[in-house]
């Protein structure tokens, strides 16, 4: 059975090379090995990269040491889906990619170290490319009596994929014009979360990404999907699929029912929307068309609704307090790691792109202390 330093050697000798565009018989020739099934072989790990290949490597492939040997990189293993604007461009997201994959690798690498491994999703939903949207719905409904959400499942959404489908949920200050994402990498799911956005955004992005973890296989998300901008075709169709069962995990139907047809018929629709939302943690925005797709909302009730009244779930000021910066087991990991001395302060600052005294504010968040002068 090969051993894991092999298969992540292996996995980035893959990537340095596609990248430089030789095939595996031109690399061969490169290192001085005979044929190209040797440099299969090493990039499957099934054969060891031997010490004089591993330097020879570097020279060939332009590449340092630490591209082959760090732990705390995600290097031709890893696999991201974003949300974005129309207005993001793809050396922002290799940017946002390669400093998410130091917390993602940091993460499982730890994780082993401390007796904690990380485990694949065990839960899959059955839907593929032929689902139509109401098996979407349907799928989400089913999630929150497997899962027991309870009428308000996005209080309970994010320890339940932590606790029990064993997701690294992360909440970041992301780039302008990213909103979320979802990362599967051997052995580990992980979903992204911009704390900068609201309570009922960052809720349902983390519905979003979930359905694409839950669905990689039969459903492979796009690398990155503009949220502000509706398409025709395979990949818009996996988003609404998406945004199906989020609206439906989110806010399930029998909650809806009970919400909406409980209040007074007589008070305004924008007050009755707002007051919804608020206590489903989902926007107001989200709990309009939710309804309406119940059938509780008709077209002339949609018609009359005025969308500026439900900005911001109707208050004048954003009252939402961001989340702590990425989450309790990340930061548990990091401050074991810390104390004893397997990552050095300096170590840590650069992998979470943080300043010292920000590295203790994130510890202090979760009830850590640091040892160290802020």
């Amino acid at each position: 059975m090969p051993m894991e330093s092999d298969v992540r050697i292996g996995l980035r000798l893959k990537a340095a090379r596609e990248r430089s565009g030789l095939t595996q018989q031109q690399l061969a020739d490169a290192l001085g090995v005979r044929h190209r099934q040797t440099i299969a072989s090493i990039e499957s790990g099934d054969r060891r990269l031997s010490a004089p290949e591993l330097i020879r490597s570097t020279q060939v492939l332009d590449v340092d040491l630490d591209y082959f040997t760090d732990p705390f990189r995600l290097v031709g293993e890893g696999q991201f889906s974003f949300r974005t604007s129309t207005d993001v461009e793809n050396e922002a997201l290799d940017r946002f990619e390669r400093r998410a994959g130091k917390w993602i690798a940091m993460y499982r690498e730890l994780s082993q170290e401390q007796g904690h491994p990380t485990r694949w999703l065990g839960y899959k939903l059955d839907l593929s490319p032929d689902s139509s949207f109401e098996d979407a719905q349907a799928a989400g409904e089913a999630a929150v009596e497997a899962w027991n959400l309870g009428c308000h499942p996005a209080e309970r959404l994010r320890s339940v994929m932590e606790d029990r489908l064993h997701v690294l949920v992360l909440y970041i200050d992301a780039p302008t014009g990213i909103s979320g994402a979802a990362s599967r990498v051997p052995g580990l799911n992980c979903a992204l979360v911009n704390r900068q956005e609201s309570e009922g955004r960052q809720n349902f992005d983390l519905a979003h990404e979930l359905f694409h973890l839950l669905t990689w296989d039969a459903l492979p998300p796009a690398r990155a999907t503009a949220v502000d901008r509706r398409r025709r075709g395979k990949r818009w169709r996996i988003e609404k699929l998406a945004e199906n069962f989020a609206a439906a995990l989110l806010m399930p139907s029998a909650t809806m029912d009970r919400a909406w047809n409980s209040g007074s018929r007589a008070a305004d629709v924008h007050d009755r929307l707002n007051t919804i939302a608020d206590a489903m943690r989902v926007s107001a925005q989200a709990c309009k068309w939710r309804l309406f797709n119940l059938d509780l909302l008709s077209k002339s009730d949609l018609d009359g609704i005025e969308d500026r009244r439900l900005s911001r779930n109707g208050n004048v000021r954003c009252g939402d307090r961001e989340p702590s910066l990425f989450s309790e087991p990340f930061v548990e990991r990091l401050s074991v790691a810390l104390d004893s001395g397997r990552l050095s302060v300096k170590r840590a600052t650069g992998l979470l792109g943080v300043s010292v005294t920000q590295l203790a504010e994130v510890l202090g968040a979760y009830g850590h202390e640091a040892y160290f002068d802020a």
